[in-house]
């Protein structure tokens, strides 16, 4: 597998990394079956974990931690913090105070003296990011983290930290995680301008769209009873009909041109977001080993320009079939008290 290098940190990486979200309570709740997940991933020539203190609350960074022990050296290591992670305040956000014990608790599931990259799970309003740049530079110089990076950031967040950076002397953000997907277009009008443009090292979430460009959804059919739709249909659009039939007719005709190409619908999906020239690796989020099987191999897709236009021309550039695929919304847009006097 030829790797890629994550921005301007020198780390080399594969451009499919294994995301951790669906091992665990979340997801797959076979011990042995996640281990093989990530085993199969490294023999594959998967060299890069992404994981969260989040998902499902510490239990898969607790799977993942098991699984590398004798193979450390061959990972690159991701985790995030900022996700709440029970009911009380002071264990969320990205101040100092809780970055300082988040990540003592992730260093302790994880099984490991350092985290290779430490992400800003989504940006905090309550918190000053110098603030969370200040701590985070100060774990990278205790030799903690090696780099730190954001994760759901709107480009302005983005800007505005690797200014703070500069003029402050801090750690610099080296990453951004975005959700991106031939669905989900929207990073390509803003987001993924400023980090080619910052020379950040761009990690893309959901690039199969939670599910959709599967092929598992069909019109008049009903999901799979082990899908992500039934288990959270709000989540996956499965309510919102005019999203839903929206994107079932999307991914027939998708099904049709990746038959013409000579792929499977998940090999253009992925061929799609890893063509980006500021995508350095997709996060493919399998929940079983079968699943994981069926998306390797497609680091090595190079989709023809006919292929990139066919798809532009079903979903334009920077469009987002469902409004809610934006992956963090603003906190103005939501809390009434920060829009009135």
């Amino acid at each position: 597998m030829n790797h890629r290098t994550l921005g301007r940190t020198g780390i080399q990486v594969s451009p499919l990394c294994l995301g951790t979200m669906m091992l665990g309570a979340w997801g797959n709740t076979d011990p042995g079956e996640c281990g093989r997940i990530v085993a199969t991933a490294l023999d594959a020539g998967i060299n890069m974990i992404d994981t969260a203190d989040v998902y499902a609350f510490g239990e898969s960074e607790e799977i993942v931690g098991r699984a590398i022990r004798s193979r450390r050296d061959e990972v690159v290591l991701a985790t995030k913090f900022g996700g709440p992670m029970d009911d009380s305040p002071g264990r969320r956000g990205n101040s100092r105070r809780w970055i300082m014990r988040a990540v003592e608790d992730s260093l302790r599931r994880l099984g490991t003296d350092h985290i290779d990259l430490y992400q800003v799970h989504r940006p905090d309003p309550l918190t000053d990011v110098d603030e969370t740049l200040s701590a985070l530079t100060d774990l990278v110089r205790q030799g903690k983290v090696r780099a730190i990076g954001t994760s759901s950031f709107p480009a302005e967040e983005v800007v505005e930290a690797q200014w703070i950076a500069e003029r402050r002397h801090r750690e610099r953000f080296a990453t951004e995680q975005l959700s991106y997907s031939i669905l989900a277009r929207h990073a390509e009008a803003a987001v993924l301008p400023v980090a080619e443009r910052y020379d950040l090292g761009v990690l893309v979430w959901s690039p199969l769209n939670g599910g959709w460009l599967t092929g598992k959804y069909r019109r008049d059919a009903v999901p799979p009873a082990d899908s992500r739709a039934t288990r959270n249909a709000d989540h996956f659009d499965f309510r919102a009909e005019d999203v839903r039939a929206r994107k079932l007719d999307l991914v027939e005709k998708l099904e049709a041109l990746a038959a013409e190409a000579g792929l499977s619908l998940i090999h253009l999906a992925l061929g799609f977001v890893l063509s980006h020239r500021a995508v350095t690796a997709a996060v493919i989020g399998p929940r079983t080993l079968e699943q994981l099987k069926g998306q390797l191999g497609a680091e090595a897709v190079r989709l023809p320009p006919d292929v990139l236009d066919a798809i532009d021309a079903l979903v334009p550039p920077g469009v987002n079939v469902s409004p809610d695929d934006v992956g963090h919304v603003p906190a103005p847009l939501t809390d009434p008290a920060l829009r009135r006097r």
